[in-house]
């Protein structure tokens, strides 16, 4: 009897899927890099101010960004230390106010022995335009001074960021008592790369709809269905993945300008095109005596 021997894997075959095993290892660690980068960055914390034993400390996050509001929201904490506190910095010891900058709504009031909890601020938001994302960028000001017993006190000041769709550039500085933090907002890295995906996805969906209907017109291939419920799935499904752009930004920005509006209005004409040249290609077949479907006239064998 013969025997027949099965052959390993040749070089040939090897070769291609450790090319493959390197791109995917190397996909894994620029993401894992990047994502440290931003995870590096959001932890990062801007303090300014001494600390003496009688002072204010001041924790600021920002929570959100709503650019569309053109605001964000800080949640802020207030602890008051040393002979300015009671039960371990729980309330103040005398009527506590926190004064913050003319683009943030109002400043905040604690009454004397009154526990302390965390409150929102919306700070306004100065420069850029939504319309402009994914690149746009905004401008912030935030200061705080305390003012305890009608008198200002030292004022200690942390502030980081925890809205992971935006980065921000955090200048820090201290005058008279007074913390001042110039904030420059813009969309973070990993925005800024998914938003560039959809756009280069966008425009390669069109320009493949667009190859498929120029091979269906020029072969006068009739109306062919599946291709044109494919187009027409195509045409419908941006739409809703342009939806899926984080932060939601509204229709008529740089994004719809760059690749959305295009690529819906080629997929249109692309759909159009094919239906009407694949209509009159099956009316040409029909009328067309001897093809299939049309009635042979009378007399004919």
């Amino acid at each position: 009897m013969s025997t027949t021997r099965r052959r390993g894997p040749t070089r040939g075959g090897l070769l291609p899927a450790a090319l493959a095993c390197l791109l995917i290892a190397a996909a894994a660690a620029l993401g894992i890099w990047v994502q440290f980068g931003e995870r590096q960055t959001q932890d990062t914390v801007y303090a300014v101010g001494g600390s003496p034993p009688d002072r204010v400390d001041v924790g600021a996050s920002v929570q959100r960004v709503d650019a569309a509001g053109r605001e964000l929201v800080l949640r802020v904490l207030v602890t008051p230390r040393g002979r300015l506190a009671e039960a371990g910095g729980v309330s103040p010891t005398e009527d506590l106010t926190l004064q913050t900058s003319p683009s943030t709504r109002g400043d905040l009031s604690f009454p004397a022995h009154s526990r302390i909890a965390t409150k929102d601020l919306a700070v306004a938001l100065t420069g850029g335009s939504i319309t402009d994302y994914p690149f746009d960028a905004y401008d912030a000001a935030i200061e705080f001074t305390a003012v305890q017993g009608g008198e200002q006190v030292p004022v200690r000041v942390t502030l980081t960021n925890g809205d992971a769709l935006f980065s921000a550039a955090v200048d820090a500085t201290e005058g008279n008592g007074t913390a001042y933090y110039a904030v420059a907002l813009g969309r973070s890295d990993s925005v800024l790369v998914f938003a560039v995906f959809m756009m280069v996805a966008m425009w390669a969906l069109a320009v493949a709809v667009f190859l498929g209907a120029w091979f269906l017109v020029t072969r006068r291939k009739g109306l062919t269905w599946p291709a044109l419920g494919w187009m027409a799935a195509t045409l419908f499904a941006l739409a809703a993945f342009r939806n899926t752009a984080p932060g939601t930004p509204p229709i008529g920005s740089l994004l719809d300008y760059l690749a959305f509006l295009w690529a819906e209005t080629v997929i249109a004409c692309c759909l159009v095109t094919v239906a009407v040249t694949g209509f009159r290609a099956e009316r040409h077949t029909r009328d067309t005596p001897g093809s299939p479907g049309t009635p042979m006239p009378p007399g004919t064998p």
